[in-house]
């Protein structure tokens, strides 16, 4: 495999970009994966070195790059509470304008690049993340083939950009994983999400988790589940399999 650390220029700087493909065989289809609210760390490196492994170009950028933060393990330590909210603090400093802009430059350096293919591509949001992947295929709908939001939040709101109308602007193919127990994404939603991906026949499938917690496939956090984990790994190798290749 070949790793790299970049930092890609953006409108408002440079965001510093985790590269995993592998070495033989390229160029690669290229997916985006995009942070969840916790910032970028090897749990997550490690994720995008396993979805690497089946021939994708994945790249990892820090989408707190504008507020000087990488990982959050690197600011000086605090009690849990303001931990908690400064994470909050960073994640609500986002908007999906900006992650669209950052996602532009994302793709011009990836098109720079000969381990990259320019052809489809796919997208991978966790949390406060998948609205991005969804929107990002609004953003490219002839270029983004397949987009997984992993129990993302905010998917469906009363704003313009709300991710439940953006997916009816692409031809991609979505996946929306959603956890029985979530707080940030209560079952109301899920099934406003489900309902609204239905009535405009949008290529979507919404899966229910039974009887797991926000968070389940972080191997890292208390909720982890193993195996609905692995199931949501055999449906994102599926998806981009279908679409990318």
């Amino acid at each position: 495999m070949i790793e790299q650390t970049v930092e890609v220029p953006t409108k408002d700087g440079a965001t510093t970009t985790f590269i995993v493909h592998p070495e033989r065989n390229g160029p690669h289809p290229v997916i985006l994966f995009f942070m969840d609210a916790p910032g970028i760390r090897e749990e997550l490196r490690d994720m995008a070195r396993r979805l690497a492994t089946a021939g994708y170009y994945v790249m990892l950028p820090n989408l707190y790059y504008r507020r000087g933060v990488l990982e959050l393990k690197d600011l000086p330590p605090v009690p849990d509470e303001e931990h908690r909210a400064r994470m909050f603090e960073l994640m609500g400093s986002l908007t999906i304008p900006m992650v669209m802009d950052d996602a532009d430059a994302l793709l011009d350096f990836a098109d720079r690049d000969p381990g990259a293919s320019r052809r489809s591509i796919g997208t991978l949001g966790y949390c406060m993340s998948g609205q991005y992947a969804i929107n990002l295929a609004a953003r490219y709908p002839k270029r983004v083939a397949a987009a997984a939001s992993i129990y993302g939040v905010r998917l469906v709101t009363d704003q313009a950009d709300s991710p439940h109308l953006a997916a009816q602007k692409t031809s991609a193919e979505l996946y929306f994983a959603c956890a029985e127990t979530d707080q940030w994404a209560p079952l109301e939603m899920v099934q406003a999400l489900d309902q609204a991906m239905k009535a405009h026949d949008v290529d979507a499938e919404v899966e229910l988790y039974a009887g797991v917690e926000h968070g389940f496939a972080f191997p890292q956090r208390a909720a982890y589940d193993q195996p609905a984990a692995e199931r949501h790994w055999e449906r994102l190798f599926a998806l981009y399999g279908r679409r990318l290749r």
